[in-house]
């Protein structure tokens, strides 16, 4: 099968050896992938990773071990834990200390025509979806975490700071609650598509840099992210930290001891709470997407994805 394969370097496989769905898993064709930034800090040493890249999914399932999979549309959490420890136990997969993690840890991933994952991760996609809808459970579900784990209705100042495709979703997931939240970006024609009654955009020019803010989640990428989140949240204020780069940020602790700030790493959701969120209809996803490549494509959609002022690149990879 084709698949794109990182192993130090970057390279399509048109005859990749074909996954082979053991015990409790499926094996899945994949319909429609997306690009994150993640697996473009993949190829460049984030985690250590090689094999098959991609997390962001929607597929049929060809076969599992439950027959009423078979068939099914569906989605997929990427955190395979290993079923027995504390961790898993309590349904806290996602930090199992075994966990492989699709296509960014032990397990292949998804830019490729088939993939497997255990049956436990599926989630069936409503008819009511379309691909394009369904290939963003998995970041819109990354930005619910943040609600999961921050009560941000506490909070009176709300931002996101950056205007990339996971700061466009956060700021949207943000403002679900009916209350305003500042989108701090570079990029007018970014912020543009999601600018509404609740998300009111702003550059840093016209912000200036000082402490502004009660909470701030910070999706800007860049490992100087953090740095500049610090300097804009208030003494006593949240920081909620979303981005994951391969080079190391210096931290700025001494200012978070001396303000007294909350910083909350956060990773990765549950996926129903995304499914619900997308089928109500109220975020702009269509409009994150600059544009869908054909499996055959995928090295030059992945230099697509990390061109300035792209946004969402999906990967089709079984066209018509």
């Amino acid at each position: 099968m084709h698949a794109l394969v990182y192993d130090g370097e970057l390279r399509l496989e048109p005859h990749h050896p074909e996954p082979t769905a053991a015990g409790d898993e499926a094996l899945i064709a994949v319909r429609l992938a997306g690009i994150c930034n993640t697996d473009l800090e993949i190829a460049r040493g984030y985690m250590d990773f090689q094999g098959v890249l991609g997390h962001e999914f929607v597929g049929e399932v060809l076969a599992a071990p439950a027959p009423e999979w078979i068939g099914a549309r569906v989605v997929g959490e990427i955190n395979c834990g290993c079923g027995r420890c504390w961790w898993c136990e309590r349904g806290r997969e996602r930090h199992c200390p075994r966990r492989t993690v699709l296509g960014i840890s032990g397990r292949d991933g998804v830019f490729a025509e088939k993939t497997t994952l255990p049956v436990r991760n599926l989630h069936r996609v409503p008819d009511g979806l379309s691909d394009t809808e369904a290939v963003f459970v998995e970041p819109v579900a990354a930005c619910c975490e943040i609600l999961e784990q921050v009560d941000v209705s506490g909070f009176e100042r709300r931002a996101v700071l950056g205007d990339g495709k996971l700061g466009l979703l956060a700021a949207q997931v943000l403002a679900t609650d009916g209350r305003p939240v500042i989108l701090v970006g570079k990029h007018p024609e970014k912020m543009a598509i999601v600018a509404g009654d609740l998300i009111h955009p702003q550059t840093l020019a016209q912000l200036h840099v000082e402490p502004t803010f009660d909470l701030l989640v910070e999706c800007t990428g860049s490992p100087n992210g953090l740095h500049l989140a610090t300097q804009l949240v208030r003494p006593r204020g949240t920081i909620v930290l979303k981005s994951t780069t391969a080079a190391a940020a210096e931290l700025p602790a001494a200012r978070w001891v001396v303000d007294e700030v909350t910083v909350v790493g956060s990773r990765c959701g549950r996926f129903p709470p995304a499914l619900e969120l997308i089928s109500q209809g109220v975020l702009k996803l269509a409009e994150l997407v600059s544009a869908t490549v054909p499996l055959g494509e995928a090295l030059s959609a992945f230099r697509l994805a990390q061109a300035p002022g792209v946004l969402k690149v999906l990967i089709d990879v079984q066209p018509g």
